[in-house]
């Protein structure tokens, strides 16, 4: 009689530990039943601003913070930048150049730009504020949100959050920096390349046209 080898008990995947349980819209909702509003803010070259820009922005931005009254957080991401599809454009553009000038100068350029990715690492910098939503909103604790409706939160989520979104992109509006709210597609790409480091940068196909997950919570 074949002895049966011991089999190793199924392990969790990774997609358990994702936080994450739906998109929609533009509301990020989690396990816990939690939701989230994402606002990401375009970065400004602070160094090229005069001195006197320079104070003007962090009064401005000091300003907007405390007139807050409600909770907040800042989010940013650092990844080293990957240009190998910028050097693939230039290539390109060099090979259908005709002008010898101009094609050494793109030439002496693309050099430029692989010697400063060689000398030092470039970081791509994301900015982002998320304005919260918990389920104590609902006079509910942590213990008892299993009983919740998915659809119910996210309504409530909405009738709470819109409002503190567009307070919050008036305000970063009156700075000068430029906000947008991130809505199913672009939520779903930045968890998509959080979770998949490899895939940085990826974009992907519209997510209503997936007919498996792309994400799930397990």
């Amino acid at each position: 009689m074949p002895i049966q080898k011991p089999t190793s008990p199924i392990k969790a995947s990774t997609q358990s530990f994702i936080e994450v349980e739906d998109i929609r819209d533009d509301i990020l909702l989690l396990k816990d039943f939690a939701a989230a509003s994402v606002i990401e803010v375009g970065a400004v070259n602070f160094w090229l601003l005069s001195q006197e820009e320079q104070v003007s922005m962090i009064y401005s931005y000091s300003s907007l913070l405390n007139s807050l009254s409600f909770p907040v957080q800042i989010l940013i991401l650092s990844r080293k930048m990957d240009v190998s599809s910028y050097l693939e454009y230039l290539n390109g553009k060099i090979a259908l150049q005709r002008v010898q000038l101009i094609k050494n100068r793109l030439v002496s350029y693309q050099e430029f730009i692989k010697n400063i990715v060689k000398k030092n690492t470039v970081l791509e910098k994301r900015f982002f504020f998320v304005v919260p939503f918990t389920p104590l909103e609902l006079g509910i604790s942590g213990v008892n949100t299993g009983s919740l409706n998915k659809e119910y939160v996210i309504n409530r989520a909405k009738v709470s959050l819109y409002p503190k979104r567009d307070h919050l992109l008036r305000l970063l509006s009156k700075v000068g920096l430029r906000a947008t709210v991130l809505q199913k597609q672009e939520l779903t790409e930045l968890f998509y390349n959080l979770y998949n480091p490899s895939a940085t940068g990826r974009q992907l196909a519209p997510v209503e046209s997936y007919t498996d997950v792309v994400v799930t919570s397990g």
